[in-house]
């Protein structure tokens, strides 16, 4: 859950002024209140979520307490690789992630054949990808998607339409899956050098060569 905090900050001789931050993660918006209210000079603090509900500072520690446990802060890279002759495709992506204070990486892929194009192998791995999402119970907060597939991510982000009935079947199963965790999806297109990690596990999967690994990152 991402939070933004408004303020009113008062200097010694009286003037003031407003001051609203942007949207920050919850634990970090927390930190940024305790160190504004040791000048003593904020007043009227009020923590706004994504949604438009306002918390108490009580409320926004209590939260931050209970998802300690649970990961924060998810990134997922994700891409597919497609190969014509055979109709075979190789689905691979990356999750970051943060959990109990400490930052991990997955890395995962997939071999599958029967899809029609690369566009579609683009979509099956990011559909695999909420899968991972699912076994990792994250849920109720903001992930960023990020691939170099301009095609899937401006469409999945609305902002270009979906003709083909096979990717429209995808983003559909991709969107309930989502709307089903309370997952607000971010996402952003990236160069091919940028998500040049999920672009070698799909092409280790074209080739055989299964990856499932979980890393801790210092």
């Amino acid at each position: 859950m991402n939070i933004q905090i408004e303020w009113l900050y008062k200097t010694k001789n009286g003037a003031q002024a407003v001051f609203t931050s942007q949207q920050l993660p919850a634990a970090q918006a927390l930190m940024l209140v305790d160190d504004i209210m040791q000048t003593g000079r904020a007043k009227n603090i009020v923590l706004t979520d994504a949604y438009d509900s306002t918390w108490t500072l009580k409320e926004l520690k209590k939260y931050v307490q209970e998802i300690a446990s649970e990961p924060q802060n998810v990134t997922i890279y994700f891409d597919g690789g497609f190969q014509r002759d055979t109709r075979q495709a190789g689905l691979g992506y990356v999750v970051y992630f943060e959990q109990d204070g400490k930052a991990y990486r997955i890395r995962k892929n997939a071999f599958v054949d029967g899809l029609l194009s690369n566009n579609e192998a683009e979509y099956a791995a990011l559909h695999l990808s909420i899968r991972e999402l699912e076994e990792l119970n994250v849920h109720h907060t903001t992930v960023s998607f990020k691939g170099d597939s301009q095609v899937v991510i401006q469409q999945m982000a609305g902002e270009w339409p979906v003709y083909e009935k096979e990717l429209a079947e995808w983003a559909d199963k991709i969107d309930k899956r989502l709307a089903k965790l309370g997952i607000t999806p971010v996402y952003e297109h990236v160069a091919r050098k940028q998500n040049e990690e999920a672009d070698r596990l799909a092409t280790q999967a074209l080739n055989g060569i299964e990856i499932d690994g979980k890393k801790e990152l210092t």
